[in-house]
């Protein structure tokens, strides 16, 4: 990955990953950016629950399962000693499929959280998670 700060212009960073696709981080107006982009913490935060929903729809993939629709809720508590921290990192994966059972969701989340997704990992401390599935037909 490379990483460029525009300094010229405006106050932002540009992120280009192995694959082409630019992602831009920039600072609120008041810093001196044009408030364009997320915050790199947001940024974080949306990269943990993709990175965990994607490794827990594939698991669940290789148990036979059919997902149908899966959303992740994202909750965090700024830091009061510094507002631009986030504690209490919370995931909640509500997921509604076929051939679903506990076993295998609480399966799939434990692998991504502690052995595949890497953000997840490197944050797990700080990350409490739920779930909600549902068997559709």
């Amino acid at each position: 990955m490379k990483v460029e700060l525009d300094l010229k212009d405006k106050l932002e960073f540009v992120a280009v990953g192995e694959s082409g696709h630019e992602v831009v981080l920039d600072a609120s107006k008041e810093s001196g950016g044009n408030d364009n982009g997320p915050r790199p913490m947001e940024l974080i935060l949306h990269g943990l629950a993709g990175c965990t929903g994607i490794d827990i729809a594939l698991i669940l993939k290789k148990m036979k399962s059919e997902i149908d629709n899966f959303k992740i809720e994202v909750n965090a508590d700024r830091a009061k000693e510094h507002p631009k921290r986030y504690t209490n990192i919370y995931l909640k994966f509500i997921i509604k499929g076929k051939n679903l059972s506990k076993k295998k969701v609480e399966k799939a989340i434990d692998l991504s959280q502690n052995k595949y997704c890497s953000a997840s990992s490197s944050l797990n401390a700080n990350i409490r998670s739920s779930y909600e599935f549902e068997n559709v037909e």
